[in-house]
């Protein structure tokens, strides 16, 4: 690690237990399709960063957006190289958390299932449904059992912030919404699109799943940008869409993106106190293995994630 990380590091050290007051944020941004860096950041310099749970997409970006400490990692790699479901979603959460951060943006290309959801629309979704079968969807397993609560999954607090923050900026948004999270990497049949939308989903897309989950098992709060590029295949003019006007859209909408995330910052700037809807104690009550029978290898791997609650 680079003399910068370890200036994250020592920074998170002396105020590791986020549910003091006093605690400054740490804000970071997992960058979707077309969003691969932060605009404006000074003191910006990529730190490689190792984690028990393998390798994460890609180096963290770090530095300070007016005064704020910011980490951004690009989900896909730069380049987009990793597919959906070969991202490591347990090493990104573990390696942001591992230098300190302790709010997470997360910021996504989807697709709509709702007619008065169009392409250019950002959708702040609050609830999530699971259909991805191939991926590591917990921290915890055989020798260190937990089970965090989930029925609001995203951060209530972020999701103000961003609501707000798209408001200044004129920017088309919906607060709430359903984000379907699909396997991939092909997209839904017209059979599947039209089931989603019979249980009133709002988006589709492949990635915040398990990534919310993950970043709840971690403390971390969450919350999750889903920018519209087009209608999925149940709308009648889908097969109209052509590559030109997606990749059209996605650069807009990463554009606005990258404006949302510096507008937002300055919201988050005074957090004095742990979040109030529980998201930096979410391990409080989790943990349900016996101390004595806790895997100390398990405890080890998890020194980051749950060191709060392991000590």
């Amino acid at each position: 690690m680079g003399v910068y990380i370890h200036l994250f590091l020592d920074d998170y050290k002396e105020n590791e237990d986020m549910t003091e007051a006093g605690t400054p944020p740490v804000i970071g941004v997992i960058g979707g399709s077309g969003v691969y860096d932060i605009d404006g950041l000074q003191n910006a310099r990529w730190e490689s960063v190792s984690s028990p749970f393998g390798a994460p997409s890609d180096d963290l970006l770090m530095g300070e957006l007016d005064g704020q400490k910011m980490v951004f990692l690009p989900r896909h790699g730069r380049g987009h190289r990793i597919p959906p479901s070969e991202v490591n979603f347990r090493a990104n959460i573990d390696a942001l958390k591992r230098v300190g951060v302790t709010e997470i943006l997360s910021m996504s290309a989807c697709g709509s299932l709702k007619e008065e959801l169009p392409p250019g629309t950002f959708v702040i979704a609050d609830q999530f449904i699971d259909r991805t079968f191939a991926r590591e969807k917990s921290f915890f397993g055989t020798g260190l059992v937990a089970h965090v609560a989930l029925g609001h999954p995203v951060c209530a607090r972020l999701g103000d912030a961003l609501e707000n923050a798209a408001k200044d900026l004129a920017i088309p948004a919906v607060r709430g919404g359903t984000y379907l999270t699909m396997e991939g990497p092909q997209f839904s049949t017209q059979a599947e699109s039209n089931l989603y939308r019979s249980w009133g989903c709002d988006v589709i897309g492949m990635t915040n799943m398990p990534e919310a989950k993950l970043a709840r098992e971690a403390e971390i709060c969450y919350a999750t940008v889903a920018m519209v590029t087009d209608y999925d295949c149940w709308h009648p003019d889908h097969d109209h869409v052509t590559v030109e006007s997606i990749i059209k859209m996605l650069t807009s909408n990463a554009e606005k993106g990258r404006s949302l995330v510096r507008r937002v910052t300055a919201q988050l700037q005074g957090r004095d106190r742990a979040c109030p809807c529980g998201c930096h104690t979410a391990l409080e009550n989790a943990l349900i293995t016996a101390p004595e029978a806790r895997d100390p290898e398990m405890i080890a791997k998890l020194d980051a994630v749950a060191g709060r609650v392991l000590k």
